[in-house]
């Protein structure tokens, strides 16, 4: 079987209740005939028209670069303080109900605080992503490195690993498929944020673009605006797939092994 006949193959069993669901709203738009709700097809013709154009640059080259810029920082920074608080027991026993509080704090309401302290623009919107989707992977990290088996850390120093090697060789490699599952959720909030981020404050953008639309009244470029944020997001979601299949191809490996 050639490479597009399984990509085909692929595509027909998981993308049919799509095509069913997309065919329903077609039929279903077509017969109600209101503005508020288009057809797919005519969706897709405004987004053809909205995104296939150099003008498309300016909003999707600012939103993506504070997505990715903002999720890379959040990222880093979780990954350090979660592997910090993860192998201190005091650390995890102090700081568990603050983090449990930070998480709990919708970052949304905090977007006022970010306007007064960053001002409007880039470093507003990268603030809130990163206070966003930092918990996710701080805290995934933090429960991975907790949950390393004592025997593998009793066998790294028995055979005289230890300090970073330890960290290195045994704690971040057990704890990486909690981190991986902590940066895949960390990068769907980072889309969500980077909207809310926009619509409050931007002038250019993805969420200035959906500001414009609502003022000018205009619910077919509406609708195209939102079904590309969704593209964008399983986009991001499959590559993230793919680098993490990579990634962790040992850890799949090692379990097969032990089964």
């Amino acid at each position: 079987m050639t490479f597009l006949s399984r990509l085909l193959t692929y595509l027909l069993a998981r993308g049919w209740l799509l095509v069913v669901l997309v065919g329903v709203w077609e039929g279903a738009a077509r017969r109600a005939g209101d503005l508020y709700f288009p057809p797919p097809s005519r969706i897709v013709r405004v987004m053809g028209e909205l995104w296939w154009s150099e003008r498309a640059l300016d909003d999707l080259v600012p939103s993506l670069s504070q997505l990715l810029l903002g999720w890379a920082l959040a990222g880093a920074a979780g990954i350090a303080l979660g592997t910090a608080i993860g192998l201190s027991r005091t650390a995890f026993y102090v700081l568990d109900p603050v983090l449990q509080f930070g998480r709990a704090v919708p970052p949304p309401t905090l977007i006022p605080f970010f306007m007064v302290a960053f001002g409007l623009g880039t470093s507003m919107q990268v603030a809130t992503i990163v206070f966003g989707v930092v918990w996710p992977v701080l805290l995934n990290t933090a429960d991975g490195v907790r949950s390393v088996e004592p025997v593998q850390l009793d066998s790294a120093r028995v055979f005289g690993i230890g300090g970073l090697g330890r960290l290195r060789y045994v704690v971040l490699p057990a704890a990486a498929p909690k981190i991986f599952a902590g940066l895949r959720v960390a990068l769907g909030f980072a889309l969500i944020l980077m909207v809310i981020a926009e619509l409050m404050g931007s002038g250019d953008g993805i969420g200035a673009r959906l500001n414009a639309a609502e003022r000018d009244f205009r619910p077919d470029e509406l609708w195209a605006t939102i079904v590309l944020l969704g593209v964008i997001g399983c986009v991001l979601n499959g590559l993230f797939l793919l680098v993490e299949r990579k990634a962790l191809a040992w850890h799949r490996g090692a379990r097969r092994m032990n089964t």
